[in-house]
């Protein structure tokens, strides 16, 4: 799970169901007139309440949250994760709305109604952090300002030293990579004193070497998640490069940039727009 991934939605949807938990613990009812010793049933106490705001909200902002920092999140009868839990947040906040409207249920309609309880704190503030839950949710692949990373990338050190070794580690420009061929390490392309890329068997260049004489291998960062396809071009991605990691371009293809992912998967990224270069 790659926690950079998140957005600053998921952010505002994380604050939301935060919200939405200690509302969970506040009075449900609201009663004129009884003593201030008299214990009201708080929303965990409500079926209802329970089941289709609470519960509905707090599932739903974990499916958005989980769906963007699973570099694969996995697809239930053929939809992804965000939606159900988009639609969770949207139920939860439909249902909230209408607990607002009717806190006793039937009941204010037998008898004499004259002193039903109306909503308490706990299902006001559930509305209040349903509402925004559910808005962030369905706004965030549709704002711009929503989509940028909560954490930002870490800048890219400053250039070794001639002859000085980087720190171990893969993700960010200056550092040692391991070699898919031998286990050796792989250093950044162009920095002194440091090796290219590696070659093997009659001087043929590894997978991470270009094609091109004119292209120069570099780190990137997505501001951003996006898509990362395959080169024989087909439509379904092999995986999505998340905002804060250091990727490695390796090509110019023509169908888009060719990077090399941390564990040494090679794709097309068709849309470079807005990445910062290391």
């Amino acid at each position: 799970m790659n926690i950079r991934s998140l957005t600053r939605g998921d952010g505002v949807v994380i604050g939301a169901a935060v919200l939405l938990f200690i509302a969970s613990f506040l009075d449900n009812y609201s009663i004129d007139g009884i003593p201030d010793s008299y214990d009201l049933p708080n929303l965990w106490g409500s079926g209802p309440v329970l089941f289709s705001v609470v519960l509905a909200g707090l599932i739903g902002a974990a499916l958005v949250v989980v769906s963007r920092a699973l570099p694969q999140p996995p697809k239930v009868a053929g939809l992804e994760l965000r939606q159900f839990g988009v639609a969770f947040t949207v139920f939860a906040a439909w249902s909230a709305l209408g607990n607002i409207f009717d806190p006793s249920g039937g009941y204010d309609n037998v008898g004499d109604s004259s002193n039903s309880p109306d909503a308490g704190a706990g299902l006001i503030l559930a509305l209040v952090a349903t509402l925004l839950l559910a808005a962030v949710a369905v706004a965030t692949p549709l704002v711009p300002a929503l989509q940028a990373a909560l954490v930002p990338a870490p800048r890219p050190q400053a250039p070794q030293p001639y002859g000085a070794q980087p720190p171990a580690g893969y993700g960010y420009p200056g550092a040692q990579q391991p070699s898919a061929f031998g286990g050796q390490p792989q250093g950044q392309p162009g920095q002194p004193g440091q090796p290219g890329p590696q070659s093997f068997g009659g001087g043929q260049p590894a997978p991470a070497q270009p094609s091109g004489g004119d292209f120069s291998p570099f780190w990137f960062a997505v501001p951003v998640p996006r898509p990362l396809y395959a080169e024989d071009g087909a439509p379904t991605p092999i995986a999505e490069l998340a905002p804060g990691t250091w990727y490695l371009a390796v090509e110019q293809g023509a169908q888009g940039l060719v990077a090399q992912t941390q564990d040494g998967r090679r794709g097309v990224l068709r849309d470079s727009s807005g990445i910062q270069r290391g």
